[in-house]
């Protein structure tokens, strides 16, 4: 039997990139998996990527998680289609790139994107238990995905770094609340992440990025999936509120031995 067979699993922001990923796991293990993008053209591109590789039985659907309208909808379909839900993976993110320093960033920009890695994060998972898991004998799992900038911050990403500050502490919260009530809430927090954006990097630059991890590589989709998976199976059972870190091994380190003096 295949480690999520029988299980039902939606994995927000699997449209592209990890989230890609992070999808093509749980159906190559056994799950019926539904995944969302922010808008329709991003959704379709993703699903004919995923059909692309042979991942086939995916449902997907337009979702801007900021929406609880949209929110809504999306679990309507998981209920008419399935009628249960076992994982969560709140895994869309707003990147919050390119609106400048903290003194020149619009501040509804700063909204934008807590609205929807903090308040969308938390109104799916509030959507998946009262829905879903509380209705269950079987209670869920769910599993965020952060960042391990929300421990060491990067320049020029104010509202990054504090949404995905804020994404601990929550799991941490959330998991205090509903552990009484067995469901559990871990966190992936990936450092590098290989994307198409490495392709166009200068070589000298990526090699320097690649020198700020021990380990020498930036992360692949599969290598964040493996820990969403295990953090979403029984394998973790006696897990919850944890910030699992998978970065190369970069905040294991004061300082990349470069300038390491």
């Amino acid at each position: 039997m295949k480690r999520f067979e029988e299980k039902v699993v939606l994995v927000t922001g699997g449209n592209r990139n990890t989230g890609l990923d992070i999808v093509e796991r749980f159906v190559r293990d056994g799950a019926k998996v539904y995944m969302c993008g922010s808008s329709a053209a991003s959704t379709e591109r993703g699903a004919a990527i995923l059909a692309s590789r042979g991942v086939e039985g995916v449902v997907s659907q337009a979702c801007d998680i900021s929406d609880l309208a949209q929110v809504t909808a999306l679990f309507d379909t998981i209920e008419k289609g399935s009628g249960r839900l076992d994982i969560l993976v709140n895994n869309a993110a707003n990147q919050g790139l390119g609106h400048g320093g903290p003194l020149e960033m619009d501040p509804a920009k700063f909204h934008e994107v807590f609205n929807v890695n903090v308040i969308g994060g938390f109104q799916v998972t509030q959507m998946a238990c009262n829905r879903f898991f509380m209705k269950q004998e079987t209670r869920g799992a769910v599993v965020f995905l952060s960042s391990n900038t929300a421990m060491r911050a990067i320049r020029g990403r104010t509202a990054y770094c504090s949404s995905k500050g804020a994404i601990n502490s929550m799991v941490r919260a959330l998991a205090l609340d509903l552990a009484p009530l067995g469901i559990r809430v871990n966190c992936c927090a990936p450092g590098y992440i290989y994307t198409e954006r490495w392709d166009v990097l200068d070589p000298a630059k990526a090699a320097r990025r690649r020198l700020n991890c021990p380990l020498r590589r930036e992360a692949k989709g599969s290598d964040i999936a493996n820990v969403v998976a295990f953090l979403a199976s029984s394998d973790s059972s006696n897990m919850t509120g944890e910030i699992v870190t998978c970065d190369a091994g970069c905040s294991c380190q004061h300082m990349p031995e470069d300038v390491d003096v």
